[in-house]
């Protein structure tokens, strides 16, 4: 049984969100959230792909390539013209259960901007054969991350820094995010875009976040200053984050994927791209590789929604932790990993929460009605055709 421990409970939430918090949410259009839950690290040195490639559940190998043509930016003015996209990944466990989640970028190049002059393209000398990565990590767990990367370090070489008071992650989310005209600070020029185009030591841009397009776009920026495309009526509190992850049934950080016990499959890792099936050997890759082949995934996350018997949506009344049942038998067919107001995440048995005869409550507060969501973006093969969208009490 999984330890309540590693659940997320969110204190009582009384802001913009109500009943309807996904579409409150798209209502309020392009939002931004500074997470404070996240926090950043830096690899650099001529092995840190060599390093991350033998550890991670995504193959990183892409980051000592040229970026070539692809890009994932949110289009903002003085870009630079190509950018190698960032990558969601996972350390796990040599049995393969979750232990820490990475949101990986990589630094424009000095041959893909201009010089500091912005006459022409910059050297690429400067590196030497280094590569520069950063890691946008849960920073509830980054002292213990970084002693277990140094751990696995060995002779590898590779540096290995917190940086977490130099830089800042960010997320932009919600409605009509690429459409937006104004890039901030009021005049049509995107100062860290610039930056990032002639060679600046900080230049970051917004990047597609490498989960899901609903999830909008990431990034990390300098501490000191705000990031582009955000104003100051567009900066809003962390949960509204946290509320459209659990409209989408996406969890991030050990706080909701509990470490050392969580199966990525079941936390649809591979749905949010953060497994490559191809790479080769990396720790904890057995299981993965067996439990994927084997084709059955009996339990997913998926996201809840907590109402009484009247249909009322209730708020923060579940707490992380709590055991969903089916009512008739008792028969346990979940646990909630994380829950805010009337919104949660749990991994569910399948097959049986999307029973149209199926009658979902919490255990010990049977007037607790649980509705089990399927997300729009889950592939068919993961659910029966003959089964609804919604199971509910």
């Amino acid at each position: 049984m999984l330890r309540s421990n590693f659940r997320r409970e969110i204190p009582k939430y009384t802001g913009l969100c109500r009943r309807k918090i996904h579409s409150d949410l798209e209502d309020a259009g392009p939002m931004a959230s500074k997470l404070k839950s996240r926090s950043v690290v830096r690899f650099s040195g001529p092995d840190t792909v060599k390093f991350l490639q033998g550890l991670l559940t995504n193959d990183v190998r892409r980051f000592g390539e040229s970026a070539g043509e692809k890009s994932a930016t949110v289009p903002t003015p003085n870009m630079a013209s190509v950018s190698t996209p960032p990558m969601y990944a996972a350390l796990l466990t040599p049995q393969g259960r979750f232990l820490y989640d990475f949101f990986l970028y990589s630094p424009t190049r000095p041959e893909e901007k201009l010089n500091r002059t912005g006459s022409g393209p910059g050297s690429d000398s400067e590196r030497g054969g280094s590569v520069e990565l950063f890691a946008d990590v849960d920073v509830s767990v980054l002292d213990e991350l970084l002693e277990t990367l140094k751990k696995y370090r060995l002779r590898a070489k590779v540096d290995i820094e917190n940086v977490a008071e130099e830089f800042s992650c960010w997320q932009r989310y919600g409605r009509n995010l690429s459409g937006s005209s104004s890039v901030g600070w009021g005049g049509g020029v995107d100062r860290a875009g610039e930056s990032t185009a002639s060679g600046n030591k900080y230049g970051w841009q917004w990047y597609k976040d490498p989960r899901l397009d609903c999830l909008g776009y990431r990034s990390i920026f300098p501490s000191d200053a705000t990031p582009p495309l955000v104003e100051a009526d567009k900066e809003t509190d962390e949960r509204n984050y946290l509320l459209w992850r659990l409209e989408h049934g996406v969890a991030e950080g050990s706080a909701e994927i509990p470490k050392g016990e969580a199966i990525p499959l079941e936390y649809n890792f591979v749905g949010l791209n953060a497994i490559s099936f191809d790479k080769g050997c990396y720790v904890g890759q057995e299981l993965i590789a067996r439990t994927h082949h084997r084709g059955v995934i009996r339990k997913r996350l998926l996201p809840l929604r907590f109402i009484d018997r009247n249909g009322k949506e209730l708020n923060q009344k579940i707490a992380a932790g709590a055991e969903v049942v089916e009512s008739g038998t008792g028969k346990k067919m979940g646990t909630v990993s994380t829950a805010l107001g009337g919104r949660g995440m749990g991994v569910m048995r399948v097959e049986e929460a999307f029973k149209e005869s199926s009658e979902l409550t919490v255990k010990g507060s049977e007037d607790v009605k649980v509705e089990a969501i399927k997300p729009t973006w889950w592939p068919s093969q993961w659910f029966e055709q003959n089964q609804s969208g919604v199971a509910s009490a």
